[in-house]
């Protein structure tokens, strides 16, 4: 199978280390005690990184996992649940809330922009009854970062606990789990930190293991009740036999991110990309609250955005993303996300664009390529 190359919000291209730490011989993981403090220590940096002091899991299973435990352990069947949603992943949020039985409750944001926080605080004012409440910092259909510490901030006023999709934002954006006080932020292994899809890791507050123990009904499933996992170290008990060849190469990746400064280059490389198709004369979907990790483009008028797409992997080996919900066919997606955030692999992405983008007639005001060097100098 020829292997594309990977410009998607992910996944994300791997590093051939990361790779390599995946073919180790395998231990039995539920056994060898050793794995125990391996896989601790491995939680401890993944909490380095988003700043933390708070209990850190790595679960078996894609980002969505992470997503759908943190809903089913907190959930009991009539909680009213805020979701905050100014994107398709934001919205996503209230279907784990309802299939546990709780009422979502949607403060509705404009989808180009980020959150209004002046917004939301008047929306509390007057309905503020909420046991947690939902957020995503990246909502990557669209390309909005949203503002995560005001927005805690405001929701902690009130008492409410907070749920956070961090998954595309983790290791290209700040975040600052215990001084925005959040309870959980969930990551993943596919995106900035560049690791192979499959796993999810969270961080949970004190308030977090309250909430889930004082429950007053047990959490419908096993897979999805982070309660089970809250004594593992202690009791060196695992509650499924972890992948262990993937946690090697997740270890590794994050090593990745520590060797320089992840966040930097993202920034970098983020505004230099920005900037190179706004002054080609292309649109991005958001008007502002830019992310690091993504930009999503309007697709131009008289362009087919199917074909484009099949164009740049057909001739240019290049797999970027369209998008679905209401924004399929109007927009492609590029993600500068993990290893994908380089400079090389920004100027093939625009390359190749420049390319088929003027085969199906449309014009640029300045050439990408040579834009995106003068700009990174």
């Amino acid at each position: 199978m020829k292997i594309p190359f990977l410009m998607t919000p992910g996944p994300t291209a791997v590093r051939e280390n990361v790779r390599l730490a995946r073919a180790k011989e395998c231990t039995n993981p539920d056994l060898d005690l050793n794995f125990y403090d391996f896989y601790k220590n491995l939680c401890e940096k993944l909490g380095k990184i988003i700043e933390t002091e708070q209990d850190i899991r790595i679960l078996s299973g894609e980002g969505i996992l992470g997503l759908e435990a943190a809903c089913a352990s907190f959930t009991e069947h009539g909680d009213r649940v805020l979701v905050i949603d100014n994107g398709i992943f934001g919205e996503g949020f209230g279907d784990f809330v309802k299939m546990y039985g709780g009422e979502a409750v949607y403060f509705k944001g404009d989808r180009e922009h980020g959150i209004n926080v002046s917004d939301l605080k008047k929306f509390l004012d007057k309905d503020n009854e909420f046991k947690y409440a939902t957020i995503v910092h990246c909502d990557t259909p669209s390309g909005v970062l949203n503002p995560l510490k005001d927005i805690c901030k405001s929701l902690k006023q009130y008492g409410i606990a907070t749920v956070v999709d961090a998954v595309s934002s983790i290791g290209g954006e700040t975040v600052k789990v215990d001084e925005w006080e959040i309870d959980i932020c969930l990551g993943a292994s596919q995106k900035v930190l560049s690791a192979p899809p499959g796993l999810t890791f969270l961080s949970i507050s004190d308030t977090a293991w309250k909430i889930m123990e004082d429950r007053k009904n047990p959490v419908a499933g096993f897979y999805c009740n982070l309660l089970i996992w809250k004594d593992y170290y202690e009791k060196k008990w695992f509650p499924y036999t972890m992948p262990i060849s993937d946690i090697e190469g997740l270890n590794a990746a994050v090593d990745n991110y520590f060797s320089e400064n992840t966040i930097e280059r993202h920034e970098r490389i983020a505004l230099a990309f920005r900037k190179t198709l706004i002054e080609g004369g292309l649109e991005l979907y958001t008007k502002d609250s830019y992310s690091n990790t993504v930009s999503v483009i309007k697709v131009p008028e008289g362009i087919d955005e199917v074909k484009l797409r099949k164009d740049l992997l057909e001739k240019h080996n290049l797999m970027i993303s369209g998008a679905f919900g209401y924004l399929q066919g109007k927009v492609i997606r590029v993600g500068h996300m993990g290893e994908g955030a380089r400079e090389y692999r920004g100027f093939c992405v625009l390359k190749a664009l420049e390319k088929e983008l003027a085969s199906q007639g449309f014009k640029l005001k300045k050439s990408l390529t040579q834009n995106f060097i003068e700009i990174l100098k």
